[in-house]
């Protein structure tokens, strides 16, 4: 009996270390994308007493096979939260996403954030969330706030937070001076802050990214070519300190809006990490009129760009490197439509020994959108 269970360990460890190498190789020689399947959480959706909706960002725990989605309602409709998902798929078909848990975020006072309209400046905007294994805890990030008008002026930070699994607030990171908000026309514009976060190096480094420019670093994206910079952020995840900053230079926004001076926007709306200088990045371009998102996903690396964390003014400082970028995957090429992607995730080892890859698009708690979520499967490149 002891020899017995002494080899089905063995075998158990030799499964984990086999899916452990697999999603290392994977992630470091992408090739291409093969759609599997989608699926859509239906509009409205009721669990636990919360709406589901607004699902921003998305990460998985292969231990426990769960996956954490966070929702970007500012306490509006229900109190500021994420939730606990199973997602049920093979690489030929995607079946289900069951939500099995909602946990509520809570402030450095152990309570629920208030809402945005009886607390403006103490309103959290969430946008992305991340699993820390080697802490078991989580990460997620708020954009914060920023209107100012002839009648009142709110201003709160963007933040990145580490919780317990249980919603509890731990600790944050350091926001470094260039992104803090401001009455005037200098740091972070109102939503064009915290939207991605990715691990890497075995959890040693996290990268957080801008959606879109600060004002001293240039315009935001247009129909043509600005160019338009925003930044990346590489933090020490022991210390929670930054340590870097990049470049990064955004494309051009799809299409015009209809009539033209109506919203438009492209910007990063999530990161995920491949090593520790290459980063997946999603941009999303948006325009008035124009139903459907234009979704890019870039393989972005970070050699030889310059460290920009002493630089204030990208427009004012010629000559920096940004980081180089090239496209993997335009979402176009589905034939379909396509909402406002905003997380990704790599999910476990599919049946034929490929990496999953996972998205989620934030319907906005509108009916005019979808919760989609993707799976694709990862075609390594060839050696």
């Amino acid at each position: 009996m002891k020899n017995f269970c002494l080899c089905v360990l063995a075998i158990v460890l030799a499964s984990s270390c086999r899916t452990t190498r697999l999603q290392t190789n994977n992630n470091e020689s992408i090739g291409s994308l093969k759609l599997i399947g989608q699926y859509n959480v239906p509009y409205n959706l009721s669990f636990d007493n919360t709406t589901v909706g607004g699902l921003s960002g998305i990460d998985y725990d292969p231990q426990t096979q769960n996956y954490y989605l966070i929702c970007d309602d500012r306490s509006a409709i229900n109190p500021a939260r994420f939730y606990t998902a199973r997602l049920y798929f093979t690489d030929k078909s995607f079946d289900s996403v069951a939500f099995t848990k909602v946990t509520y975020l809570l402030n450095p006072q152990g309570q629920t954030y208030p809402d945005s309209k009886t607390a403006p400046s103490l309103a959290p905007d969430p946008e992305a969330m991340r699993f820390n294994p080697k802490k078991n805890c989580l990460v997620w990030s708020s954009e914060g706030e920023r209107i100012v008008t002839d009648k009142d002026t709110i201003l709160n930070n963007p933040a990145v937070y580490e919780i317990s699994l249980t919603g509890k607030y731990l600790d944050s990171f350091a926001l470094p001076s260039q992104f803090v908000m401001k009455a005037t026309e200098n740091g972070p514009r109102r939503n064009g802050v915290f939207e991605g976060i990715g691990f890497s190096d075995n959890f040693k480094h996290m990268f957080v990214s801008l959606e879109e420019p600060r004002y001293e670093d240039g315009p935001r994206s247009d129909v043509t070519d600005g160019p338009a910079y925003t930044r990346i952020i590489k933090y020490n995840v022991d210390t929670r300190q930054p340590i870097a900053q990049y470049a990064y230079k955004l494309e051009p926004i799809a299409y015009k809006a209809i009539p033209e001076d109506a919203f438009k926007v492209n910007g990063i709306s999530d990161i995920l990490a491949l090593s520790d200088t290459r980063i997946l990045t999603i941009e999303r371009s948006f325009s008035t009129g124009i139903r459907d998102c234009t979704i890019k996903l870039f393989i972005t690396d970070l050699k030889g760009a310059t460290d920009i964390k002493n630089i204030n003014s990208l427009k004012q400082t010629p000559g920096f490197k940004p980081a180089s970028k090239k496209l993997l995957f335009n979402f176009a090429s589905l034939n379909r439509y396509i909402d406002n992607i905003e997380g990704v995730t790599f999910g476990p080892i599919l049946p034929n020994g490929h990496q999953s890859l996972i998205f989620v698009a934030d319907n906005n708690f509108s009916d005019k959108e979808e919760s989609q979520f993707f799976l694709f499967e990862v075609v390594p490149s060839k050696q």
